[in-house]
This record gives structure tokens, C-alpha cells and sequence, in this order.
């Protein structure tokens, strides 16, 4: 959710808040004074702007500066389309920045909701630590999760989810959203009632990655799987 980024409450119910104030304050400052504010940063070369979320400590949110309405916008599977998973994990810097210290890549999550389980018709990538029992239970699975989508095998946070992994530093030209598409069958058609997670990981045997986590609508709030209260930190 998005709510606290606008002051008033019927502002904030309006579904073009949040892309209101990417492009009509943060654009509009970085291009007249060279300071995005509100926004965190604006990064006009590779399209995406970064907004806090006042109501949750250490949340942000990774916004394109295109108008995009959210993961069924079909631009985001255009072969030239800006890989704004990369983008968001790179924002997790500003996570860190407002937890106070640094974050291990396994507490950081990123994720995208369903069209049906959104407040904003502007495409928007939550960034923030991971709730404690998913990143456990991942753990627990590791052994189980392969490189193609498989069903989780339990539920997190109430809901069911498909998962595989991912390995490398960083997602580099390996995006999320194309993964989805090329690895689960009809999806592209279905993208609407897709939530989409991503989790930093360090697998068993040290070496980095990350879990992609995929679910349909009635499951379609991924955000679900992300603590705003990161009591990973604690």
C-alpha cells in the first residue's frame, strides 16, 4: 500500500497518487533544482524514480517515470524494456539507509502486487526486509527449489506461491517479470492476477541469488511476504 505518501486521506485513495507525485513533484524538482523531493532519487537515464513510504520505516518504492499501470502492462515484456527489478534491488541501499545499518541480501525483499490487489494504477515495486518466517521457510526448502517454477509445497503468509531460484550477485539483464512469462505456461495472458516476489538469497553452500516467488489473484498480494516492521533487524 501507498497511502502515506500523500498527506490527505482522499488524496490518497485516488489511484494516481502516487504516479501525481513521481511525476508532478519529483520529475518537476530534479529538472528545476536538480533535488527529487519527495523522492529519494530520480534516475532519469534509466527511468525510475525512488519514493519513501513515511508510514513504514524502512520501505521504498521503485517507480517508473513512464506511465505504466503495473505488471499487465504489456511494455514491461518489450525486449527493450528497463529491467526495473535490477533498479529496485539496487534501491535497497536506501533501505539500508533507513534501517540505520546494513541489511544482508537474505532480509531484503522486493514485490509487486496484482492489478486486483493494488491501490495505485502506477507501477510500483515495494523494497523492504523480509518477514522472518518466509525467509526461514525458503531456508528451510532450499534443497527443494530448482531453476524452473515449481509449487512451493506450503503456504506463506496464508497463501500459495510457485518459486525457483535464481543465482548470481544481481538480476542483471534477467528479468523477473520475462522469467514469469517464459517459465509458466498462459501467464502472459493472465499477468493481471499475477503477484510477483523477489527475495535475496544466500544458498547453503555461500554463494548469492536470489527467490523469484510467483502466485494468481485470491493470492495476489505479495506484499504480504514483506515485514514493514523488519524484525529481521532485530
Amino acid at each position: 500500500m501507498v497511502a502515506g505518501l500523500i498527506s490527505t486521506p482522499a488524496a490518497a485513495d485516488h489511484p494516481n497518487a502516487l504516479w501525481d507525485v513521481v511525476h508532478g513533484l519529483c520529475l518537476r524538482d530534479a529538472r528545476l533544482i536538480g533535488h527529487p523531493a519527495p523522492c529519494l532519487a530520480v534516475d532519469l537515464a534509466k527511468g525510475y524514480a525512488v519514493v519513501p513510504d513515511p508510514q513504514h520505516r524502512t520501505q521504498v518504492l521503485l517507480v517508473p517515470t513512464k506511465r505504466i499501470s503495473g505488471i499487465e502492462s504489456p511494455v514491461l515484456l518489450k525486449p527493450w524494456a528497463p529491467n526495473y527489478w535490477q533498479a529496485a534491488w539496487e534501491a535497497r541501499r536506501f533501505v539500508e539507509k533507513r534501517a540505520g545499518g546494513p541489511v544482508s541480501r537474505d532480509r531484503i525483499g522486493m514485490a509487486i502486487n496484482s492489478a486486483f490487489s493494488r491501490s495505485q494504477d502506477q507501477l510500483h515495486i515495494h523494497v523492504d526486509c523480509v518477514r522472518p518466517d518466509v525467509r526461514l521457510a525458503l531456508m528451510a526448502r532450499e534443497s527443494r527449489i530448482g531453476v524452473v517454477w515449481t509449487p512451493l509445497g506450503q503456504t506463506l503468509a496464508g497463501r500459495h506461491f510457485r518459486v525457483r531460484r535464481l543465482a548470481g550477485e544481481s538480476l542483471d539483464k534477467r528479468d523477473p517479470f520475462k522469467l514469469l512469462v517464459r517459465g509458466v505456461p498462459g501467464t502472459r495472458r493472465q499477468m493481471a492476477l499475477q503477484t510477483l516476489v523477489v527475495i535475496g538469497a544466500v544458498f547453503s553452500d555461500g554463494s548469492p541469488g536470489f527467490y523469484l516467488l510467483s502466485g494468481r489473484d485470491g493470492s495476489g498480494f505479495g506484499e504480504a511476504l514483506l515485514d514493514h516492521g523488519c524484525a529481521v533487524l532485530r
